[in-house]
C-alpha cells in the first residue's frame, strides 16, 4: 500500500480516510490517479480536487452514504458506484446494524484488494460488463440461506462469496482454531479467493499452463476427492518443504490460490515499508547480510522474485519481533521454502506480463 497525504495540508492520511484529521478537508480516492485527493465542494454533492479550478469534478461513490467507501466517481456519471463497489452483486441487509458494521469491514478489505490489483495492472472487469468472465462479490449472512444452511466462503466462475461473519473478530478466531490455521484475516480471504478468479483469467488455456502444472500440479485431478482425502488424512508430513500452508496441499488450485494470496501479502506489505523508507539492520554482534534490508524500491516494479525475497525475509523478521514485543501473534507466521519461492516467482512473472499487456 502506498503512503498517502492530504493534498491540501500535506498531513499523512490513511487510504480509507474521507476527511483530513488536521485541516478537515474532505478526501476521496481517485482510482485513475491511484491517489487520495483533497476536495473542494462545487455544488451539492459535487467536488473538484483542491487547487484545480478547471479540473475534473467528482461525486462520492453511492456507498459513501453508508460509510462503506471513500472512492470517487465522475460527476454526473450514470454509474453511481466506484470501480470497487460496482463489483458487488449482493450486500447484507442494511436494516440490521450488525450487518452494516460487518459489511463496512468487508469493504475496507475489498478496496485494499482492488488497489493491489490496480497496482499490478491486472484487468478488473465486473460481471455487469461481462457476465461470463467478469468478477463479482456476494456478501451474505447465514440468515439469508434456507434454515440450517451456512454461507460458504468460496469462488465459482468469477463470483466470490464471503460469509459476513468473517468480519467479526470472535467468529473468525473461532473458525481459525477449528480449522487449525495459523493465519485467517478478512483481507486474506479476499486475496485467496481472487486468486482462483485470476487462475481462470491468466493461466487456464494460456501458454503458462504447462509451467503451472510443473510447479503446482495437474488441476485436472478430481477436486472433490482431493478435498475428502485432505480432510480425512491431513497434509503430507513434509508439506512445509513444498507448500506455503497445509491447505495448499489439498489440490493444485488451492496451492495456486494460497501462494497467490501470499504474493499479495508480500508485495503490499513491502510497498508500505518502502513508502515509509524502512531500513532493517539488526544490532547484533555479527549481522549476516540476509538479515539487513533498506526497503526503498516499490515491489510492484521489481523484476525478480529474488529481489523481493531479499527484502521480505528481514522485514517479516522485524515485524514478527515487534508484534512479540506487544504480546501479539506473529504478523507473518510462515516459512517460505525454496519450492514456494519458485512458485511465487512464477506468479510474479505472470502478473508482470499481464500488467504490461494492460498498460
Amino acid at each position: 500500500m502506498k503512503l498517502f497525504n492530504c493534498t491540501h495540508c500535506k498531513q499523512v492520511v490513511y487510504f480509507e480516510n474521507d476527511h483530513c484529521e488536521r485541516c478537515d478537508f474532505p478526501l476521496g480516492f481517485e482510482a485513475a490517479q491511484q491517489q487520495v485527493v483533497a476536495l473542494e465542494q462545487r455544488e451539492a454533492q459535487t467536488y473538484a480536487a483542491y487547487n484545480q479550478p478547471n479540473g475534473a469534478t467528482y461525486a462520492y461513490c453511492a456507498n459513501h452514504a453508508e460509510n462503506a467507501c471513500n472512492w470517487l466517481v465522475p460527476a454526473g456519471s450514470p454509474e453511481p458506484l466506484c470501480q470497487a463497489c460496482v463489483l458487488n452483486r449482493t450486500i447484507p441487509k442494511l436494516s440490521e446494524p450488525e450487518h452494516i458494521a460487518r459489511w463496512q469491514k468487508l469493504e475496507v478489505a475489498k478496496h485494499r484488494l482492488v488497489f493491489s490489483l490496480l497496482q499490478l495492472g491486472l484487468p478488473i472487469v465486473s460481471k455487469t460488463e461481462n457476465a461470463e468472465t467478469g468478477l463479482a462479490f456476494d456478501f451474505l449472512a447465514d440468515e439469508q440461506k434456507p434454515q440450517g444452511e451456512k454461507v460458504l466462503t468460496g469462488h465459482d466462475n468469477g463470483l466470490i462469496t464471503i460469509n459476513i461473519k468473517e468480519a467479526d473478530d470472535v467468529e473468525r478466531e473461532m473458525a481459525r482454531k477449528n480449522m487449525d490455521e495459523v493465519y485467517r484475516t478478512v483481507l486474506g480471504h479476499f486475496r485467496h479467493e481472487v486468486g482462483h478468479y485470476y487462475w481462470d483469467r491468466l493461466i487456464d488455456n494460456t501458454p503458462h499452463l504447462a509451467e503451472y502444472r510443473h510447479l503446482f500440479g495437474d488441476e485436472r485431478a478430481d477436486y472433490a476427492e482431493a478435498l475428502k482425502v485432505h480432510y480425512d488424512q491431513g497434509p503430507p508430513a513434509d508439506w512445509n518443504q513444498h507448500y506455503i500452508s497445509a491447505y495448499a496441499t489439498t489440490h493444485s488450485w488451492e496451492d495456486w490460490a494460497e501462494t497467490w494470496a501470499h504474493y499479495l501479502h508480500i508485495v503490499d506489505t513491502l510497498q508500505t515499508a518502502s513508502a515509509f523508507g524502512l531500513r532493517v539492520r539488526p544490532q547484533v554482534s555479527e549481522v549476516e547480510d540476509h538479515l539487513t534490508a533498506q526497503i526503498t524500491e516499490d515491489p510492484y516494479q521489481m523484476e525478480s522474485i529474488e529481489e523481493l525475497m531479499k527484502q521480505w525475509l528481514p522485514l517479516s523478521l522485524a515485524l514478527n519481533s515487534l508484534n512479540r514485543s506487544m504480546g501479539l501473534p506473529d504478523v507473518y507466521p510462515f516459512v517460505v521454502p525454496p519450492a514456494v519461492i519458485e512458485k511465487l516467482g512464477f506468479i510474479h512473472k505472470v502478473c508482470r506480463q499481464a500488467g504490461h499487456r494492460q498498460g
